[in-house]
């Protein structure tokens, strides 16, 4: 994890390698692949990253390498900081060949008396640094000289000082920081306001084999400086998801239309407050508002797993950190890496997963964000206005293993299912409490989502005949029972439309539990409201959807129901309740034409 947002830190440049600090360019010499020298580039007031040798010098007869002062790099006498900078420019040459060619150039008399002449005319003074450029490149720009400066700089350090460790972060051997700086960006998430440590040993039970504070976790000040510098940065635009801060990166730069963390849009606007999708009526206004965005989340969506991925980012590795800041430490509740094409598949897999029919069951039910799903974990409280403050309080320990499951497919926890459950059953006891006789009380379409990922990850997969919309085929009972009490409710409800409590009401939580001690008791009320019922031809069809249900079920109904079964009995209920909206709606418009063609005739 450090190692990652050190490399992110260098990638981004919020920071310098170690071993490199910002130096300014009088001017650089300009030299042919063949190490000919045809004139100066000047350097520009902009300081640029070079190596350093610091402290590592020790004495006078060493020098910085690639940029020093002109007596340094090519001095009217050769001095012991010059042989040294020429030394290092052929050593440098086996990695990097335009190394070699600087070297060439310096030991070559004529080229050396060419380069100082073109000094002395544009007044170039011996303490103004200097560097080169073979082909019009920088010498500092190349990526192979500074992973051999890496390696080169070491050879510096005392083989005998006890005090050095190696780096967690760099692997490289330090002196250990004593403290480190306090990271800044949790205060929305329980932080400081000065910040939160991420790496202490004030308390004894922080220690180890006689080890003493930062001797724990060896890591250099400038290799932590890079951390912190990454994490700061990341920290400003990163979501709050269930009380936690969402940090994600990759290890190279993309564009944000190649970020699937933020193209998907399930773990929040990043920079913006998610939003929690309503079922309520609404003014005409905001309902038109309301379905054009659902068109462009869809389309979004859509458009993230549509096609085939860029084959540049196949080997992209990405990184997830889910922080929280408590008693001025930083908490690390889950951390995640993984490929770019993997993490593609599996949120393809996800929304796969979640395809559910609306509950007037003839489309998809509209996409919305993580957080509005979490919110269906807790318990339903009508009247509650502020739920994201409650996510963070009593989500937090569930929603690191949401997270994994859905960058990684694993299953979800059982407490998924169970907590899910319990909102639906608060959610329709709550309808039943207003009083309204015009609707049929519903599993919530969201909470049955998460039960049906739930299924089909618990059986890793193999679970393939949960769909979107009701499955008449599907070998579990429950299901059906689930089905065959959203029928019963609707037959009831034809029948005695200004009931005050339905079947559903007084029978819902028992049946889910314990379906064979109460499918029997609906079953014979359904027969006497089906006698009622004045439309003969709907009562047959409803017949005819029970006897179909009935073969479904099997010779035994449940007699009770596990967490799993319960389950299927919510998600069956309410793609039944689904599939009875959408016949009834295709029998209004079926009414409507009928009714227009007669009077068209009529008039005719």
């Amino acid at each position: 994890m450090l190692k990652a947002l050190y490399d992110n830190a260098i990638q981004q440049g919020l920071t310098l390698p170690a071993g490199y600090v910002k130096k300014t360019v009088r001017a650089y010499i300009m030299l042919t692949p063949d190490g000919r020298f045809y004139g100066l580039a000047p350097g520009g007031e902009e300081a640029v990253a070079a190596p350093d040798i610091g402290s590592l010098a020790n004495g006078k007869d060493k020098s910085n390498i690639l940029l020093e002062k002109r007596a340094v790099v090519i001095p009217e006498e050769p001095t012991a900081k010059s042989n040294f900078f020429l030394q290092a420019l052929k050593a440098g040459g086996i990695v990097e060949p335009m190394l070699s060619v600087c070297a060439k150039a310096l030991e070559t008399a004529e080229t050396a008396a060419e380069i100082r002449k073109e000094l002395d005319r544009q007044k170039i003074k011996s303490g103004d640094r200097i560097s080169f450029m073979v082909d019009g490149c920088s010498i500092l720009d190349s990526q192979k000289t500074m992973e051999w400066w890496q390696e080169f700089r070491k050879q510096f350090r005392k083989a005998d000082d006890a005090s050095l460790s190696l780096c967690l972060i760099t692997g490289e051997p330090v002196v250990p920081a004593v403290t480190t700086t306090p990271i800044n960006g949790l205060l929305s998430v329980g932080g400081h306001a000065r910040g939160d440590a991420l790496i202490c040993f004030d308390k004894p039970a922080f220690c180890s084999y006689g080890l003493k504070k930062a001797a724990n976790a060896p890591v250099s000040e400038e290799a932590f400086s890079a951390v912190k510098a990454a994490l700061d940065h990341l920290l400003e635009r990163a979501p709050v998801l269930a009380g936690m801060k969402f940090v994600h990166w990759f290890d190279r730069k993309i564009e944000d239309s190649d970020d699937l963390m933020i193209q998907c849009g399930d773990f929040g606007d990043f920079g913006l407050e998610a939003e929690i999708p309503e079922e309520s009526e609404t003014p005409i206004a905001a309902e038109q508002e309301a379905r054009d965005a659902v068109k462009r989340a869809d389309a979004k969506v859509r458009s993230v797993f549509s096609g085939q991925i860029n084959p540049e980012l196949n080997d992209v590795r990405y990184y997830i950190l889910l922080l929280t800041g408590v008693g001025g430490r930083v908490m690390v509740r889950r951390f995640e890496r993984g490929n770019y094409r993997e993490l593609h598949e599996k949120l393809e897999t996800w929304y796969r997963d979640l395809q559910l029919v609306n509950l007037g069951g003839g489309a998809p039910m509209k996409p919305c964000k993580l957080t509005a799903r979490l919110i269906r974990l807790m318990k339903y409280q009508k009247t509650d206005s502020r739920p994201f403050e409650r996510l963070g309080n009593e989500l937090s320990g569930i929603t690191p293993a949401v997270i994994s499951s859905v960058l990684t497919g694993s299953p979800l926890p059982d407490t998924v299912a169970a907590r899910s459950l319990a909102y639906i059953r608060s959610k329709m006891l709550s309808q039943s409490d207003d009083g309204d006789s015009t609707s049929i009380p519903v599993p919530d379409g969201l909470a049955c989502q998460w039960l049906k990922v739930w299924l089909i990850r618990k059986h890793s997969g193999k679970e393939n005949q949960l769909m979107e919309k009701y499955n008449m085929d599907h070998p579990n009972p429950a299901y059906h029972c689930g089905g065959q009490m959203a029928v019963y409710a609707a037959i009831q409800h034809a029948a005695m439309p200004d009931i005050n409590a339905g079947i559903v009401q007084r029978y819902y939580a028992s049946a889910i539990q314990t379906p064979a001690m109460v499918m029997g008791q609906l079953s014979h009320r359904a027969t006497h409201h089906l006698d009622k019922m004045t439309n003969q031809w709907l009562a047959g069809e409803y017949q005819k959807l029970l006897a179909e249900l009935s073969v479904a079920i099997g010779d035994t109904v449940p007699v009770a129901l596990t967490l799993e079964g319960q389950s299927y009995f919510a998600l069956g209920f309410y793609q039944m309740s689904a599939e009875l909206n959408r016949r009834r709606a295709e029998r209004f418009a079926e009414n409507q034409k009928t009714n227009t063609t007669t009077a068209e005739y009529t008039e005719g």
